[in-house]
Order: C-alpha cells, then sequence, then structure tokens
C-alpha cells in the first residue's frame, strides 16, 4: 500500500455524497417506517456504510441489471436485517419514494466536523474542488447547506458529462484547482469510484470507512475528514 505524503499535500478533492454530507436519516428512517421496517437514524447511518462495500463490489462488476440505488438501498435493508425476498420488493418501492424528494432535501445532513475540517484546511492554504457523481444539484446542495463559501469549485458530474471514475472528471478537477496530481489527495466513500478513479490519473486515494467495515484495503483508509485533516496538520507541523 502506498502511504499518502500528508505533509507535501497542497489539495484535495472531495466527494460530495457520505463524504461532506450525508442523507437525512430521519427522513429516511420515515420512509422505511412506512414500509413497516422500524429503523432509528442511528441505525439507518450504521447500515448505510456498512453498504458500501458490496455496492462498490457490484460497481466494479459492471453489472446493468438493475439501477445501482436499487441496489444500495437493498445492502441496507440486508444490514438492517431485512430478510432476502422482503429486500428485494421493498428496495425498489424505497428507491421510488425518495427519488421524489430532492436531492438537495435528502443529502442535507452535513457530517460531524466537516465545515470546521473545511475551515482549517483552508487556513493552511489547501486548493479544495468538490467532485460528485451527483445529478446536476450539487452546487446548490453545496450551497443550502452553508459549505460552498469553504470550498474552491464543485465538478457534477451530470454537467460536466462523465462520471467518476473516468479520468477525465479528475483532470478537470486537478485543473480548476490549479495543482498537479502528486500534489493532491482525493477523499471518498466508494473504493470502485473514487480510489480506482484518483489512482487512474496520478491523485493519493483516501477511502472514509467510518465504521471499519472494509476488508484489508490497498489504500489509505480514514474514518473522516477530521481525523484526515489532523493527519496532515501533524505531518506539516
Amino acid at each position: 500500500m502506498r502511504e499518502v505524503p500528508y505533509g507535501e499535500l497542497s489539495g484535495l478533492l472531495l466527494d460530495l455524497g457520505n463524504t461532506l454530507v450525508g442523507m437525512d436519516a430521519t427522513l429516511v428512517a420515515e420512509a422505511l417506517a412506512v414500509e413497516g421496517v422500524a429503523c432509528t437514524p442511528e441505525a439507518f447511518r450504521r447500515a448505510e456504510a456498512a453498504a458500501r462495500p458490496a455496492l462498490s463490489a457490484w460497481i466494479a462488476s459492471a453489472a446493468a441489471d438493475e439501477p445501482t440505488t436499487v441496489v444500495y438501498v437493498r445492502e441496507m435493508l440486508g444490514h438492517l436485517g431485512v430478510g432476502v425476498p422482503a429486500r428485494s420488493v421493498l428496495a425498489p418501492r424505497l428507491v421510488t419514494h425518495m427519488r421524489r424528494l430532492p436531492t438537495v432535501r435528502l443529502w442535507s445532513a452535513v457530517l460531524p466536523g466537516v465545515p470546521e475540517a473545511l475551515a482549517r484546511l483552508r487556513t493552511m492554504g489547501f486548493r479544495l474542488v468538490v467532485v460528485s457523481n451527483s445529478d446536476g444539484t450539487a452546487e446548490a446542495g453545496m450551497v443550502a447547506c452553508g459549505l460552498r463559501p469553504l470550498v474552491d469549485a464543485v465538478v457534477d458530474s451530470a454537467i460536466f458529462g462523465v462520471e467518476k471514475p473516468d479520468p477525465r472528471i479528475f483532470q478537470h478537477a486537478l485543473g480548476l484547482a490549479g495543482l498537479p496530481a502528486h500534489t493532491v489527495a482525493h477523499v471518498g466513500d466508494l473504493y470502485a469510484i473514487d480510489v480506482v478513479g484518483a489512482r487512474g490519473v496520478g491523485i493519493h486515494p483516501v477511502l472514509l470507512d467510518p465504521y471499519v467495515d472494509w476488508p484489508a484495503m490497498d489504500c489509505v483508509t480514514a474514518p473522516d475528514l477530521t481525523d484526515l485533516v489532523a493527519r496532515i496538520a501533524v505531518a506539516r507541523a
């Protein structure tokens, strides 16, 4: 595993969903309750993180038999204890419900410590660019949750035209940052999208793993952005 040269970094590329903001867990728990699935917001957050390795493996398999979001929700339901037959029926219904909600509303929970971490990075002189596989609402979402002033640019795949892990979206973000790849790290929550994509252009990947759900990985992991910023500060000192 290649370590990240924390003390030599000048910029970060940042995923948006599950890196800076998460889904509103209360909204999701309410939707689950309508379907007869008892779930607290805390239980949902835990199940969501646990679903990421299987979702990443599915993405890497290049399967195209069902929407990625359905796979994502089905995996979460499994970690909430819903049986195989039931979750196969419930997942598409829940996805339909979630799609009726504006993206900016559903993905509106700023993750703990994120504003402080971004502000600290800015005091260190870091260039910060958000790179999101979104639906055209990434910039609006950053504005709505108060994070937009803390980053230099936002790249939304629906507007740019290609999604991560395509190297073109990372190269575009590097251009906006004005930095060479070897001085930049990319932080995200899915190996098949964030780690693979960053490595494809020579950016240092950092995989977020808040509950240590991923198996032994060949990349650097961190529980959250706060922990990563602390590592950078120590290295710089």
